[in-house]
This record gives structure tokens, C-alpha cells and sequence, in this order.
């Protein structure tokens, strides 16, 4: 090591890579040692013998696993789809971890809390999922804490990203062709930026794998501060408003209930995740949403959607 604390360079097998945080872990971790990027194409989450295979073929020191089903409507049609890829492939990867002494990082989501706490959910809150997709991701945690492997569960929320579907891009699309945006105003959280997330996840990794297999555990992985999703929408058609050529259209964004928004899945209310343990134990906090968004709109083309 070239300090203390630091790591030597090591072998990173990050899944998800395609995805909105996972290609941005990918390009995030690469100056720490070598990468080894796959998606769906490459490994398929749902076929447990392929995570063996992999993990067998690879020999990662870390194993950073970004891929989920996050159709979060489609699971209420089909959880043994979304049970697979979030609830029984993250035990594979733990098993196996634990198997060669690997350390895991995996991602998982404010849907494991019933969103009805008045405040930020602290790591150890009661669960109570809503949802199918919180049900599997929640299934998922428990498997990597019974495996008894050096992991890392970093809870996050309200992901967005320059590229791929999210909300941003959404929003953004819909400025320019709608006269109108009705958005759900009761529903608050965080937005978290997949560059944001990547970034701290990288920098918890440049410590020896040793020094973080004595911190594993869970842990809220979230920037600064909190809005609704109609907070959310109007930051960023403001945004888009305000690069507009003079009498250019921009929808105007209504806020509304969620019971005037009915989906198959229900959403928890109060997303908001306590980031006090992961400052605490990794000395440093993420920054505030609307910084952090402010940078992701400075980056992007404004005749993009």
C-alpha cells in the first residue's frame, strides 16, 4: 500500500453496467485497479449458475453489484422476475464472495420502508415494503447479511442520470412537448445523481478491502436535502425554461396527489434516508440534490430530452 488505509490496485467485477449507475461506477473505479464491466448480455442476473460462473471465472477482490430489476410496476405482475434478479442473485454473489474472500458492495432502495415515518429513516427502522419490488429488494439485504460475507449495502432513492429512462430525462422531454405536467406533490425524498453515487461509492473503495470488511454493513447512500416529486419536476423544468430561446413553450408543471396518479405499485410517501451513519463512519457526506443536479444540467445537451 502507498499510505495507510489505502488500497493496492485490485479487480472490480461491477454488474449493471448498461444501467444508469453502473456505467458510471464502471468509469469511477477504473484509475482504483481493473474493471471488469458486464450487463445483461454478459451476466444475467436471473441464472444463478452464470453468477457462479462468473464470480469463479473473474476471481473479483470486489464485487460491486449495480444490476436490479427496477420496473417497479411490472413486479406487481411478475415478483418472481424481480425476486430472482433482487432477491436471490445478491445471495448468490454474497456466498461466493464470502467463498474467496471477496467484499461486496450492493445497491439497495428506500422501498424497504412503508413510508409512513414522520422523519429520515435511520438503517435500522422497521421494513415494511409496499411493493413487490420492495419485497425482492428487501429479500436481498437479508440474503447477503445471512451469508456472513464482508459486504456493503448502500440504501439510496429517486436515481436519475444523463442517459438511459429516469425521471430527468422524462421531465425534460415533456417541457417541450406538453403544455402541461401533472406531477405527485405528496410523495417526498431525495434525487440522487448515478455520477454522485458513483463518485462516494469510489471513494469508500479506495480504502483497503480490509478496513472496509470491518465496516460492512448497511448503509444510507444519499445526497443532502429533500423535495417531492413535484419539487423535483419543476427544478428541472425551470431549467429547461431558462435555456429556452425568448418565446419558446415550456409545459407548466401542476402538483397533484398521489391518489390522482394511481399505479399498480404503491409508493412509500416519505423516502427521506438518514445519511448520519455513513458520514459517521466514512467521514464525508454527499452533497446537497439541487448542487449536485445543477452539475448534471451543466453537462448536458439542451436539445436533448
Amino acid at each position: 500500500m502507498s499510505e495507510k488505509g489505502s488500497a493496492a490496485p485490485r479487480r472490480f467485477l461491477v454488474t449493471g453496467a448498461a444501467g444508469q449507475l453502473g456505467f458510471e461506477l464502471a468509469r469511477a473505479l477504473a484509475p482504483l485497479g481493473t474493471v471488469i464491466a458486464t450487463d445483461r448480455a454478459t451476466l444475467d442476473l436471473a441464472d444463478g449458475d452464470a453468477i457462479v460462473a462468473a464470480m469463479r471465472a473473474h476471481r473479483p477482490d470486489v464485487v460491486v453489484n449495480a444490476a436490479a430489476y427496477t420496473a417497479v410496476d411490472q413486479a406487481e405482475r411478475d415478483e418472481d422476475a424481480a425476486r430472482a434478479v433482487n432477491g436471490i442473485a445478491p445471495g448468490i454473489f454474497a456466498e461466493e464472495a464470502r467463498r474467496t474472500g471477496a467484499l461486496l458492495v450492493h445497491y439497495s432502495t428506500d422501498y424497504v420502508f412503508d413510508g409512513r415515518a414522520d422523519g429520515a429513516y435511520a438503517e435500522d427502522a422497521p421494513v415494511g415494503p409496499l411493493s413487490a419490488y420492495g419485497r425482492s429488494k428487501l429479500e436481498g439485504e437479508r440474503a447477503i447479511a445471512a451469508s456472513g460475507a464482508a459486504a456493503i449495502v448502500f440504501r439510496t432513492s429517486w436515481v436519475y442520470a444523463a442517459r438511459g429512462r429516469n425521471f430527468l430525462l422524462t421531465m425534460r422531454k415533456l417541457a417541450r412537448e406538453r403544455d402541461e405536467i401533472r406531477v405527485v406533490d405528496d410523495q417526498r425524498g431525495t434525487p440522487n445523481w448515478s455520477v454522485t453515487l458513483a463518485r462516494a461509492t469510489a471513494r469508500v473503495l479506495s480504502q483497503a478491502n480490509e478496513a472496509l470488511a470491518a465496516r460492512s454493513g448497511t448503509y444510507h447512500l444519499t445526497s443532502r436535502g429533500t423535495t417531492t416529486w413535484y419539487g423535483f419536476a419543476r427544478a428541472i423544468v425551470d431549467d429547461v425554461a431558462a435555456r429556452a430561446p425568448i418565446g419558446t413553450r415550456v409545459a407548466r408543471v401542476v402538483p397533484i396527489n398521489t391518489a390522482q396518479y394511481p399505479t399498480p405499485a404503491t409508493r412509500p410517501a416519505n423516502s427521506v434516508l438518514d445519511d448520519g451513519h455513513f458520514v459517521h463512519t466514512f467521514g464525508f457526506a454527499l452533497p446537497d440534490w439541487r448542487e449536485a443536479l445543477t452539475e448534471c444540467l451543466s453537462g448536458m445537451d439542451d436539445s436533448a430530452a
